[in-house]
Protein backbone atom coordinates (compact mmCIF):
# COMPACT_ATOMS: atom_id res chain seq x y z
CA UNK A 1 0.00 0.00 0.00
CA UNK A 2 1.31 3.54 -1.44
CA UNK A 3 0.67 6.37 1.05
CA UNK A 4 1.93 10.19 1.19
CA UNK A 5 0.56 12.98 3.12
CA UNK A 6 -0.61 15.89 0.76
CA UNK A 7 -2.25 18.68 1.69
CA UNK A 8 -2.30 18.06 5.32
CA UNK A 9 -4.27 14.70 4.45
CA UNK A 10 -2.97 11.11 5.10
CA UNK A 11 -3.77 9.73 1.28
CA UNK A 12 -3.50 5.40 0.81
CA UNK A 13 -3.25 3.74 -2.40
CA UNK A 14 -4.21 -0.24 -1.75
CA UNK A 15 -2.62 -1.45 -5.60
CA UNK A 16 -4.63 -4.80 -5.16
CA UNK A 17 -8.12 -3.28 -5.12
CA UNK A 18 -7.20 -0.30 -7.91
CA UNK A 19 -7.58 -1.63 -11.46
CA UNK A 20 -7.30 1.69 -13.44
CA UNK A 21 -10.41 3.40 -14.00
CA UNK A 22 -8.57 7.04 -13.46
CA UNK A 23 -11.35 8.99 -11.97
CA UNK A 24 -8.90 9.63 -9.56
CA UNK A 25 -6.29 10.98 -12.24
CA UNK A 26 -9.30 12.93 -14.09
CA UNK A 27 -10.13 14.99 -11.17
CA UNK A 28 -6.38 15.71 -9.75
CA UNK A 29 -4.27 14.91 -12.49
CA UNK A 30 -1.88 17.11 -10.75
CA UNK A 31 -1.66 14.10 -7.89
CA UNK A 32 -2.62 10.65 -9.41
CA UNK A 33 -1.41 8.93 -12.56
CA UNK A 34 -1.43 5.86 -14.15
CA UNK A 35 1.51 3.91 -13.94
CA UNK A 36 2.44 1.30 -16.65
CA UNK A 37 0.59 -1.73 -14.50
CA UNK A 38 -2.36 0.50 -15.60
CA UNK A 39 -3.06 1.06 -11.53
CA UNK A 40 -2.78 4.66 -10.29
CA UNK A 41 0.02 6.17 -8.51
CA UNK A 42 1.45 8.97 -6.87
CA UNK A 43 3.37 11.84 -8.91
CA UNK A 44 5.93 14.25 -7.02
CA UNK A 45 5.35 17.81 -6.07
CA UNK A 46 1.87 17.71 -5.63
CA UNK A 47 0.16 20.70 -5.18
CA UNK A 48 -3.67 20.42 -5.10
CA UNK A 49 -6.85 22.02 -2.92
CA UNK A 50 -7.95 19.22 -0.07
CA UNK A 51 -11.61 19.42 -0.93
CA UNK A 52 -10.85 18.30 -4.93
CA UNK A 53 -8.01 15.90 -3.15
CA UNK A 54 -10.39 14.25 -1.35
CA UNK A 55 -13.21 14.11 -3.88
CA UNK A 56 -10.46 12.65 -6.44
CA UNK A 57 -10.40 9.71 -4.02
CA UNK A 58 -14.58 9.45 -3.89
CA UNK A 59 -14.70 8.97 -7.14
CA UNK A 60 -12.86 5.87 -7.02
CA UNK A 61 -15.06 3.24 -7.96
CA UNK A 62 -13.66 0.26 -6.52
CA UNK A 63 -13.02 2.58 -2.74
CA UNK A 64 -9.19 1.95 -3.56
CA UNK A 65 -8.28 5.21 -2.08
CA UNK A 66 -8.47 6.46 1.28
CA UNK A 67 -8.27 9.41 2.97
CA UNK A 68 -7.40 10.55 6.48
CA UNK A 69 -7.74 13.78 8.09
CA UNK A 70 -5.10 15.17 10.80
CA UNK A 71 -7.25 13.53 13.41
CA UNK A 72 -7.74 10.68 12.27
CA UNK A 73 -11.42 10.98 10.35
CA UNK A 74 -11.65 8.94 7.46
CA UNK A 75 -12.99 11.20 4.28
CA UNK A 76 -12.73 8.50 1.92
CA UNK A 77 -14.33 6.45 1.33
CA UNK A 78 -17.73 7.37 2.87
CA UNK A 79 -18.38 4.79 5.81
CA UNK A 80 -21.66 3.96 6.30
Amino acid sequence: MAERVIAGLTIRIDELLCVGFGDCVGVAPEVFVLNGDGTVDFLDGQVVEPERLVEACRVCPVDALTVVDGSGKQLAPLLP
